[in-house]
């Protein structure tokens, strides 16, 4: 069956699998002359959608020459069989890339495109799987665990539990449950799920991806799949689609590594997005690359192979080389008032720690998390109000005598010990500009410790989200301090006998005692080979 518009031929089609399932797709190709070299999306959300949230509309795609190929991954959308998450995916993607390259429409050439869990089907394979001709995997990753669920031992809370019940709604409206559906819708239109999604998740999707790496220990490395991408995958031309706010980053830049020790020249370009706001220039970024390397022509506007969005200037950067910037690292210092006076607390460049900090944390009112990666409106954010609170150390450079750029990724070092056996470190990364009164915050980050080794005085290590951002002449720089992140991560308890979570009864008041001695603030480049991607 199939139906044109405006020129383009849309029809449905399946592929049959050596188990007897079929995978269906929907096709868009010009009403002309073909065959055309494909584009393949694989996706579990349903092939109508094809990704608009962020990608133009396929018959856009067909418009430029393509053959577009919609496909619902096993058990979603129309596609028969079960779901079952990442791992099911390489073994259906021999046989998908097979029966589209022989498809009457297609000319043999085989390009992939998708962002997200559309990014991650681009990528697994067997070893020996025939790649296709170019990939362009945006907002994505391999690891489980620090791509797509964790971060500094903690798992990502409201984007995870979120993810986890969308994915649940749709197996409920499969199966026909439309009480199931109503409840998990619910829970997301009044903000209970972020109480009761773990409830909720075990209920109606207790095989599901989200229950699994719930109850997944983030410090345990073996409770965690990293998904494997063939090398000869890699080598081939790659571009990969980033964004400052967007949670799979690192995974992005874990993608990139990778393909460059493979022998690969992936291009590299992270602007100013989060997972689902993209900069509308994406469209013909992607169509240029397709163009080239499925068409044989040439980009219509020559770019260099790595873009960085600069957030505080607003202008496209080339990847700094790691020896271009002198290296610059910070110490903390406080007379005790950095959670008071915010003139108390410093960040000195070049210097020494020195002092302490305590920091009471109350659950009943956690420290509220506010754009970045992980919050729940992604962004950029203006935290004068958060960093106020009496529970946020702050630490502020005086003002710059020269220009700094910060382009890579942030690492702090902070001695820290707990009055409980357990406590986060929530730290934000912060612009204060020299022609106005604000906070603009840059990058944040986080680290869970749990059990005895909070109450002993140790060396925390917090990454943050990398970032790419100059600092003018008079601006200061800023790091601050917290407890908590709610909701963008759960609240830590304090303790072993209940789990992270919701604020409750159980959750205790944690006293953190920050020893400044020794702390330092410093700066991975991204091609330092230092980056830390898992």
């Amino acid at each position: 069956m199939s139906a044109e518009t405006s020129g383009i031929v849309c029809r449905s089609a399946a592929l049959r699998t050596a188990d007897g399932v079929e995978l269906r797709s929907r096709l868009w190709h010009p009403s002309g002359e073909g065959p055309w070299p494909a584009l393949l999306m694989r996706q579990p959300y349903g092939s109508r959608i094809a990704s608009t949230v962020t990608y133009a509309h396929p018959s856009w795609w067909a418009s430029h020459g393509f053959l577009v190929v919609v496909q619902d991954v096993r058990g979603q959308g129309e596609s028969e069989g079960r779901f079952r998450g990442f791992g099911q995916e390489a073994a259906d993607t021999p046989a998908t890339h097979a029966w589209v390259r022989q498809l009457p429409e297609c000319n043999g050439r085989l390009g992939v495109y998708g962002f997200s869990y559309q990014g991650l089907t681009q990528l697994t394979a067997a070893e020996s799987a025939p790649p296709p001709e170019c990939t362009a995997p945006a907002m994505t990753g391999l690891d489980e665990r620090r791509h797509w669920s964790c971060e500094g031992g903690a798992h990502w809370w409201h984007l995870g539990l979120g993810w986890g019940l969308q994915l649940a709604a749709l197996q409920a409206q499969r199966r026909g449950d439309a009480t199931a559906w109503l409840e998990i819708r619910r829970s997301l239109e009044d903000n209970r799920y972020l109480r009761d999604g773990p409830t909720l998740l075990e209920r109606h999707d207790p095989e599901g991806m989200a229950w699994s790496w719930l109850n997944n220990d983030p410090s345990n490395d073996q409770q965690w799949t990293v998904h494997h991408a063939p090398e000869s995958w890699l080598q081939r031309p790659m571009l990969l689609i980033g964004g400052w706010w967007d949670p799979h980053l690192v995974g992005l830049l874990d993608l990139w590594h990778r393909s460059q020790v493979a022998g690969g020249q992936p291009s590299l370009h992270i602007g100013p997005a989060s997972h689902l706001q993209w900069w509308p220039e994406t469209q013909q970024l992607m169509l240029q690359f397709f163009q080239q390397h499925l068409q044989d022509r040439p980009p219509q506007e020559p770019k260099p192979r790595h873009q960085l969005w600069n957030i505080t200037q607003h202008q496209w950067d080339a990847i700094p080389a790691p020896d271009t910037g002198r290296s610059v690292s910070w110490g903390l210092r406080s007379h005790g008032l950095a959670c008071i006076d915010p003139n108390d607390g410093a960040l000195v460049a070049d210097g020494e720690g020195e002092g302490s900090v305590v920091i009471v944390h109350d659950p009943w009112r956690p420290v509220p998390a506010i754009g970045g990666h992980l919050g729940t409106t992604p962004g950029p954010a203006e935290r004068t109000a958060v960093d106020q609170r009496s529970d946020v150390a702050t630490f502020t450079t005086a003002p710059l005598v020269d220009e700094l750029l910060l382009s890579g990724q942030p690492h702090l070092l902070l001695d820290v010990e707990a009055d409980q056996p357990g406590f986060d470190l929530c730290i934000s990364l912060s612009r204060l500009p020299a022609e106005a009164n604000s906070v603009e915050q840059l990058s944040t980050g986080v680290v869970r410790v749990r059990g005895e080794e909070a109450l002993q005085p140790a060396r925390r290590s917090v990454t943050l989200q990398p970032l790419h951002a100059s600092l003018a002449c008079g601006d200061r720089l800023r790091i601050s301090v917290a407890a908590a992140a709610w909701p963008a991560i759960s609240v830590n308890p304090g303790h072993d006998a209940v789990p992270c979570g919701a604020p409750s009864p159980e959750h205790r008041v944690v006293t953190l005692t920050l020893k400044l001695a020794g702390s330092t603030l410093q700066l991975n480049p991204f091609d330092s080979g230092r980056l830390k991607l898992d």
